[in-house]
């Protein structure tokens, strides 16, 4: 296998890292209950996705 000739220094390896941080997703209020959830995406509360009902929610027994 291939080995590198000479080490690459922590500068040149942190430049390349600059990308990797962790990004939080959007986040939004569902207009329909008023929980957070994550834009484009359906509500985990009320299955509601732009005014549509998108999952029917079993009822909490």
């Amino acid at each position: 296998m291939a080995h590198p000739k000479r080490r690459q220094g922590k500068t040149r390896t942190a430049k390349r890292r600059t990308h990797d941080k962790a990004v939080t997703p959007t986040m939004a209020i569902c207009p329909n209950c008023g929980a957070w959830h994550i834009y484009h995406t359906v509500c985990g509360e009320c299955g509601y996705y732009r005014g549509k009902l998108a999952i029917v929610k079993e009822a909490a027994v």
